[in-house]
């Protein structure tokens, strides 16, 4: 029953983010982008979750900008990750 839960493809839109590329191809590394979207309180406490659990320090992520016209913000990490 998880599929009701899906957007369809023309709900799915995408904020545009300028960063370098991803992979460095034959490093064996990636980076990854995490972007959490909701109220500041609840992106706040799953921020403060994440680092409690070692993800990232809370002065990694992005300052916290507007998602949309959602009246949601939104905040954004990039982690480095190994592919091997």
């Amino acid at each position: 029953m998880q599929e009701e839960f899906l957007p369809n493809d023309n709900e799915l839109t995408f904020a545009e983010v300028s960063t370098p590329a991803s992979t460095n191809p034959g490093s064996g590394q990636e980076y990854v982008k995490v972007m959490v979207v909701g109220s500041r309180k609840g992106i706040d406490m799953i921020i403060k979750k994440l680092c409690s659990l070692g993800f990232a320090q809370v002065s990694e992520w992005s300052p916290a900008v507007p998602y949309e016209d959602s009246g949601e913000m939104m905040r954004l990490v990039r982690k480095k990750v190994s592919l091997r």
